[in-house]
C-alpha cells in the first residue's frame, strides 16, 4: 500500500524510555512493599498508563493510588529521563526518510502525557520533525488500547486512517492502531516477543529502524 501518513508511537519506538520509566515505577512500588524485578514491571506496565492500572496497583500495595503519589512518580520519572534518555538506534534516519516520503505528513500518537513526549523528543533531537503534530492519550476520551489518539492524529493530518501506517512496539498500541483502521508495523528489537506482536495484528515486524523504509 502507498501510505499517505505515518503515525508513530513514542516510547520504545522513537526513544529508548520504557526501561527507565519502569525502573522508577518499580522503585516506588518497592517503597510501598510491592517487590518485583524490572522485567516483571515492564511486562505488566509497558503500553499502559499508570492510572489505567489503578486497581492492580492498589491490590498489590494495599494503599490508594493518590494524585500526590502520581505527581511524585512523574517528577522522578522526568528527572531520570532527562538524565538518561536516548533515541532508538537508527531512528533519526528512518524518521527523516518517512518525513520526506510523506511530504511531512507524520505525527506522534502516544499514550504518554504531552510534557513527557515533548521533553523526550527535544532531548534526542527529534522534535522538529513533529512540532504541531504530537498527540497524547492523556488528552483523549480514552487512551490505548482504544483508537482515539490515532484517530485524532489522522484527522489532524486529514488522512483516512486506512491510508495511515502506524509504528508500534507493544500489543496494547497495536490493538489501538488496528482499531483505528490503520495498518500497523511493529518494531521488535532482538529479545522482543515478535509472535505476540503479530498475534495482536501487526502486518509486519522489523528488528532495526533501517527496516523502516517505504518506496525506493
Amino acid at each position: 500500500m502507498n501510505f499517505e501518513a505515518i503515525l508513530f508511537d513514542c516510547d520504545g519506538v522513537l526513544v529508548d524510555s520504557e526501561a527507565i520509566t519502569c525502573g522508577v515505577l518499580r522503585d516506588m512500588f518497592e517503597e510501598q512493599g510491592w517487590r518485583m524485578t524490572l522485567a516483571e514491571c515492564m511486562q505488566r506496565f509497558v503500553g499502559h498508563t499508570v492510572k489505567s492500572q489503578r486497581s492492580v496497583i492498589e491490590a498489590h500495595t494495599g494503599v490508594p493510588l493518590t494524585d500526590a503519589w502520581l505527581e511524585q512518580f512523574f517528577a522522578r520519572r522526568n528527572e531520570r529521563l532527562t538524565q538518561s534518555i536516548t533515541a532508538i538506534e537508527g531512528v533519526h534516519e528512518a524518521v527523516a526518510h518517512l518525513h520526506d516520503h510523506c511530504q511531512g505528513r507524520i505525527a506522534v500518537a502516544s499514550g504518554a502525557d504531552r510534557f513527557k513526549v515533548e521533553m523526550m523528543l527535544k532531548q534526542v533531537g527529534l522534535i522538529h520533525f513533529f512540532e504541531g503534530r504530537i498527540f497524547s492519550g492523556h488528552e483523549m476520551p480514552r487512551s490505548k488500547p482504544h483508537p482515539d489518539v490515532y484517530l485524532a492524529a489522522a484527522a489532524h493530518l486529514q488522512i483516512d486512517p486506512a491510508r495511515c501506517l502506524v509504528i508500534e512496539d507493544t500489543t496494547v498500541g497495536i490493538t489501538a492502531g488496528v482499531a483505528a483502521g490503520a495498518t500497523v508495523w511493529a518494531y521488535a528489537p532482538p529479545g522482543a516477543d515478535a509472535h505476540a506482536l503479530r498475534q495482536a495484528g501487526a502486518a509486519q515486524v522489523f528488528e532495526h529502524m533501517r527496516g523502516l523504509r517505504l518506496g525506493s
